[in-house]
């Protein structure tokens, strides 16, 4: 009958040789405060506490009345080993995500990312149609010297377009994923310079993913292809998107063109200068007919 409403272990531990106690008519708060003394009152077996089943809490509010020993006090203790437990398996489980994603879907996270930029580059200049290039050339580098001995001198020098390239015309200190987006969307047309090394090539491979993507975003005949080599078609089933790009898409063949040169520059003239319009004619570019290194009957 007095006013203890908190019982802390130290007050219990000052007295090791209590063997009765009495806390009849005390007003008890049902809190984490009294957690210890609710466990103390239920365990220890050397005290004997008297009419403990009785106890009522008198705070807070919503609980009065209401027997102490019936207090759920088991968020006021911390598991250490079970949040170690979780931790661990937590941290575990962050780092098997983190190199898995690193080591199998690196490339398709930066594609992504590029492609909502491609995306929003997009939306953010629909309206505006001019363009600083003519054509952006995606090739790989070990095409380089056919691109710069036979391409650039004839698109550029003798016909008069504006090329942009990767060496000369790509911003220094920007990533190179930002400058290839900015060079494709910054084009009217994209060139791609295809052949065994270039479908080997990450960097190739994410240039005309873009390219691909504003073509069928925008809907409009913005991408050209131009094959270096005749490449069977199992080489090409693995590249789904290659394979789609052709059966729909402008194309030239240079190892077709090696007899009729001329005719190859002057394909190329007329698609860099057919209409980005999806209903205009689409030009069939290659000499001879069918997907570059696929037979006739196939």
């Amino acid at each position: 009958m007095n006013a203890f409403s908190v019982i802390s272990e130290p007050v219990m531990q000052s007295l090791p040789a209590l063997v009765y106690l009495d806390m009849q008519g005390n007003s008890f708060t049902c809190d984490c405060d009294n957690a210890w003394f609710l466990q103390w009152v239920i365990t220890n077996k050397q005290t004997q506490v008297s009419d403990a089943y009785n106890f009522q809490c008198n705070f807070p509010p919503n609980l009065k009345g209401r027997k102490l020993l019936e207090l759920d006090v088991r968020s006021c203790t911390v598991d250490v080993g079970f949040v170690c437990y979780i931790s661990t398996a937590c941290a575990v489980m962050v780092v098997m995500a983190v190199s898995f994603t690193h080591h199998f879907l690196q490339w398709h996270l930066v594609y992504a990312y590029y492609l909502l930029l491609a995306f929003l580059y997009n939306t953010k200049h629909k309206d505006k149609r001019a363009h600083p290039y003519d054509a952006f050339v995606s090739y790989n580098a070990n095409d380089e010297h056919w691109v710069l001995g036979e391409l650039l001198p004839k698109l550029e020098d003798e016909q008069g377009w504006r090329l942009c390239l990767h060496h000369r015309d790509f911003q220094p200190g920007k990533p190179i994923m930002e400058n290839i987006t900015d060079a494709i969307y910054g084009s009217r047309k994209t060139i791609c310079v295809i052949s065994h090394d270039y479908l080997a090539s990450e960097w190739c491979s994410r240039e005309i993913q873009v390219a691909s993507f504003r073509l069928f975003d925008e809907q409009k005949d913005v991408l050209i292809l131009v094959f270096l080599e005749d490449i069977p078609m199992q080489q090409l089933s693995p590249y789904h998107r290659m394979r789609r790009l052709l059966k729909r898409q402008t194309y030239l063949s240079w190892s077709r063109a090696v007899a009729h040169p001329d005719l190859f520059w002057e394909k190329l003239r007329q698609a860099l200068e057919t209409r980005e319009d999806p209903a205009g004619e689409h030009l069939r570019l290659c000499v001879g007919d069918g997907i570059p290194g696929e037979r006739p009957d196939q």
